[in-house]
């Protein structure tokens, strides 16, 4: 497993290079997002993690453009939602978001659902991000919240590895099953929510309780001289995946970012992985379908 730092960052499977840490725009409102942006940019971030659902592409791109940071130097990523799957859609899907971000070729493509109701659909999908990379337009591709079954019969149709598996990752649900797998075939783990920020969201359910406050998270916080966040960043830093919490607040952007001068003991690492509740926060794979979640992406 690969050491992650903020300098080196973490090398995909195809040989490019990803930093280790990232900023994500989730729910972030399209006035909010250019001086979150903005701001993660000045403090060091060179990641950032947005989706065509998200509805904040534009202003990603707008703010990166007016950062003053060298292109290059940035990392996009970007998402492809459900209601742009099949072959032809998902190339008007790149289409649109490079728009948007104002790129002519966009870093990371994912796609952001598996669709078990057409997985066809989900093939043809991520074929075209297969001519997107063949024909240079990204420079990686890869897919989100996908689960064993979906790798599986993805790898067996389709001629590239994903390069990342981005998913619900923090201590309260880790789902090693598909870590596992991705493990094995060379897929880099990439946790969204992995402060567990969707533990305290009201829509989490009855029972809600945030990991941030969790005894033993807070016990290792207070060894180290840091926030709750920083460890469980740097939990899962350690453990060799990609992390992109999200912040519209500076403070916090500063805070997120600050995890690479301390490292968590074997046994504060362990302590971490015993949290596992197994209850997931975000939808059910299997009830992700056109007509429960499917909306239109407008044109750039």
């Amino acid at each position: 497993m690969q050491t992650l730092t903020l300098n080196n960052g973490v090398t995909l499977n195809n040989g490019v290079q990803l930093p280790a840490l990232g900023l994500g725009v989730f729910q972030t409102p399209p006035d909010e997002t250019i001086a979150a942006v903005r701001a993660a940019l000045d403090l060091g971030y060179r990641h950032i993690d947005t989706a065509a659902a998200y509805g904040n592409e534009r202003e990603v791109g707008r703010a990166i453009h007016d950062s003053g940071v060298p292109r290059e130097d940035i990392f996009i990523e970007t998402k492809i939602w459900i209601s742009d799957y099949g072959y032809d859609e998902t190339l008007h899907g790149f289409d649109k978001s490079a728009a948007k971000l104002g790129v002519d070729r966009i870093d990371l493509l994912i796609l952001h659902q598996a669709l078990p109701s057409d997985f066809d659909k989900t093939l043809a999908a991520y074929r075209a991000l297969e001519k997107l990379l063949a024909d240079g337009k990204v420079r990686a591709i890869g897919v989100s919240n996908f689960m064993v079954d979906h790798l599986t019969a993805l790898l067996g149709a389709t001629s590239v590895v994903p390069a990342v598996n981005q998913l619900e990752i923090h201590p309260y649900f880790q789902q090693h099953d598909v870590l596992d797998f991705d493990d094995d075939h060379g897929i880099l783990n990439q946790a969204w929510s992995p402060i567990g920020g969707i533990t305290f969201y009201p829509g989490y359910g009855e029972g809600r309780r945030s990991v941030l406050e969790d005894p033993a998270v807070t016990a290792i916080a207070a060894a180290h001289g840091k926030s709750p966040a920083q460890v469980l960043l740097r939990w899962g830093i350690q453990e060799g995946r990609s992390v992109i919490p999200k912040s519209t607040k500076r403070h916090r952007i500063a805070e997120n970012i600050d995890v690479f001068d301390f490292d968590l003991t074997a046994d504060e690492l362990t302590a971490l992985d015993a949290l596992e509740t197994g209850r997931r926060g975000g939808p059910e794979p299997e009830n992700v379908t056109l007509a429960a979640y499917g909306r239109a992406i407008p044109e750039a």
